[in-house]
């Protein structure tokens, strides 16, 4: 049974739906960690970029980097290492990604 979960390592990425993408070439990757009552844990990073989303609902923590979200109401989160943030099913997103940012997420 593992007992240590690599938050570190590298994540194979691609290019995202450009669509999408509103400035920049991000990419995109994740690696599925554990499951825990039916919820998935796992590592989510994107490049340096704006992009659009459609949000799951999801609970996550900054690890690394620095962006913002800005939801369709206007709200915007500064986004950094040991901030935590909770998507809804829905919510209509913009990502600024100033420098690769890696989250840890529940979902």
């Amino acid at each position: 049974m593992t007992r240590v979960l690599d938050l570190h390592g590298d994540l194979p990425t691609l290019p995202l739906d450009p669509e999408t993408v509103l400035s920049g070439t991000p990419a995109a990757g994740s690696r599925a960690l554990t499951e825990v009552g039916g919820a998935e844990i796992g590592v989510w990073e994107i490049t340096a970029g704006t992009v659009t989303d459609v949000e799951v609902d999801e609970v996550f923590v900054v690890l690394s980097g620095s962006a913002s979200v800005t939801f369709e109401d206007g709200e915007t989160i500064d986004l950094g290492p040991g901030v935590a943030v909770r998507l809804r099913a829905g919510d209509r997103t913009t990502w600024v990604v100033r420098e690769t940012l890696r989250k840890i997420y529940v979902a």
